[in-house]
């Protein structure tokens, strides 16, 4: 059960009491570094309440390219984005954190006592002992195609993610883009389209050197189209989305057949409400430690892409040390009289039970 205090919030010259949550630490950012933070606190005994703005869990994994391959999460070859985010859902099932899904938080303030008020744009307030941000980029948005009309298609034939490969076997695609987003379906799609041709506004790719160079391969052997350009308008009839006209390099103008548009320009990554909390920022990131990978407010933590240091590499693999080090801190700044072991889940009694592998 819940423990809950109440706070009283002032609206419009009536007095208004909210029941606030109270939780050992408050995570802001529900994707794989923000969930692996529950499982290494769960391990010290520490509870934590999860908050994202996304109405799933996952974060990029999920609401981008669930089903991209991932080839560096150590003791497995090759994992699912989205399998990634579900094998860490199960691995933190004994914890029972709580998941606040759809709420921006918009306010972080340290209290007096120390302890941090948060309030969502669900009206949830929370009571937290310490504060983990593992935000990934910040609140994003995907770039999205700036041509008229494009709006009444969005969702329907035109995507700026892939929730299912299927949906496009046997259709005719256009991709724009050239990031690793772009390449990467390009390749897994083109040999189940009936059709497929890539769009970018350079010869030159941003994406992994392997991948530009299969891409263009696979152009040399007409198995799928590259046109150097840009997107001009859409064509469609009697209301659905047939093609697209793309501006080609020499200035000319061709259509596209087109059933899907696949777009892949990025996101639009923006700080929001985190840029006002009084943390020391490094462009659009936040400075941290390496020790404790704590910000300059005590109590308050970041990691995963959210945070900077010297040497950081935007990696969920680093995201995962991070989180490490940062449960023991957080341990010792909710309980500093507490003395820290270093305990192994193959031989420790009290981390089993609280995992539920052993009786209780």
């Amino acid at each position: 059960m819940t423990d809950q205090s109440v706070s009283t919030e002032v609206t419009r010259g009536e007095d208004v009491r909210t029941a606030a949550v109270s939780t050992e630490v408050a995570i802001i950012g529900a994707g794989p570094t923000g969930l692996f933070q529950v499982f290494e606190l769960g391990l010290l005994g520490i509870k934590a309440h999860i908050i994202d703005s996304l109405r799933q869990p996952g974060g990029q994994c999920t609401e981008l390219y669930p089903d991209k391959p991932i080839y560096d999460i150590p003791a497995l070859p090759v994992c699912g984005a989205q399998e990634l985010v579900d094998r860490l859902l199960q691995q933190i099932k004994p914890f029972g954190a709580e998941f606040h899904l759809g709420e921006e938080v918009l306010e972080l303030k340290r209290r007096d006592d120390g302890r941090f008020h948060l309030r969502t744009s669900g009206g949830t307030i929370f009571d937290a002992g310490a504060v983990v941000i593992a935000a990934g980029v910040g609140s994003f948005q995907p770039r999205r195609l700036a041509l008229e009309g494009a709006d009444q298609f969005e969702g329907s034939q035109i995507h700026y993610r892939v929730k299912s490969a299927a949906d496009f076997h046997n259709r005719k695609l256009v991709i724009f883009g050239g990031g690793d987003s772009a390449l990467d379906w390009t390749l897994d799609l083109a040999p189940k389209a009936s059709s497929i041709a890539l769009v970018h506004r350079r010869a030159e790719f941003r994406g992994a050197p392997a991948s530009s160079a299969r891409v263009h391969q696979l152009a040399a052997e007409g198995k799928l189209r590259f046109i150097e350009g840009l997107a001009q308008s859409l064509h469609s009839e009697a209301g659905a989305l047939k093609g697209v006209r793309v501006k080609a390099a020499g200035g000319d103008l061709q259509l596209l057949d087109a059933e899907h548009l696949l777009v892949f320009f990025g996101l639009a990554p923006k700080l929001g409400p985190i840029g006002e909390w009084g943390l020391e920022l490094d462009k659009r990131t936040i400075r941290v430690d390496t020790e404790k990978f704590q910000t300059n407010i005590a109590g308050v933590f970041a990691i995963g892409d959210i945070n900077s240091y010297p040497g950081k590499k935007k990696l969920i693999l680093s995201g995962f040390h991070e989180a490490t080090l940062a449960a023991f801190a957080i341990q010792h700044h909710l309980y500093p009289a507490k003395k820290q072991f270093l305990q192994y889940t193959t031989t420790s009694p009290v981390m089993q039970k609280r995992l539920g592998v052993v009786a209780a």
